[in-house]
């Protein structure tokens, strides 16, 4: 719980290509701009070397969202890279959804070298919904259901063993 007079600050953990989006991020930067401080940036070759893996493992570690930002489609410098990530976000997007994250924690954008003013519309857009759902409580949730699992696991070995 935020301490009173507080304002919750969401944590966003960005994976940024290094090619496109990593570098309209420094253009914000150097240019000034102003956007939240909320994201954590991630430089990555290509949005395509996304993990699935490593978005829960923001999520798990406590990130309240989580931003792929890659190259505009046909403008991969690894040819069909961001058409990978598209692929995978849509199949995690449902996949999380299954696990109760709203899709505004988890968000793909195209973000090219040269559109800084576009960034910071993205980071501080993303940053205004993620806070107004509040924060995320994923590791507290994956350690509940990690309890039942086990206390459902011994049920199931004693009433195994009862049997035998």
């Amino acid at each position: 719980m935020e301490a009173k007079g507080t304002e919750f600050e969401p944590k966003i953990v960005g994976f940024f290509c290094k090619w496109c989006t990593a570098t309209g991020a420094d253009l914000a930067g150097t240019s000034r701009m102003k956007y939240p401080p909320n994201v954590i940036p991630i430089r990555v070759m290509c949005s395509g070397r996304v993990d699935p893996t490593f978005v829960l493992t923001a999520f798990a570690k406590g990130a309240d969202g989580v931003l792929i930002g890659g190259c505009h489609p046909g403008d991969c410098h690894y040819l069909e890279g961001n058409y990978k990530a598209l692929g995978r976000y849509y199949i995690l997007s449902k996949l999380l959804e299954q696990f109760g994250i709203e899709k505004e924690r988890f968000q793909l954008h195209w973000i090219s070298a040269a559109e800084a003013k576009r960034f910071v519309e993205v980071v501080t857009k993303m940053t205004e919904e993620v806070r107004a759902l509040g924060p995320l409580k994923w590791p507290e949730l994956l350690r509940r259901v990690e309890l039942e699992s086990e206390e459902l696991k011994r049920h199931l070995e004693e009433a195994v063993a009862a049997k035998g």
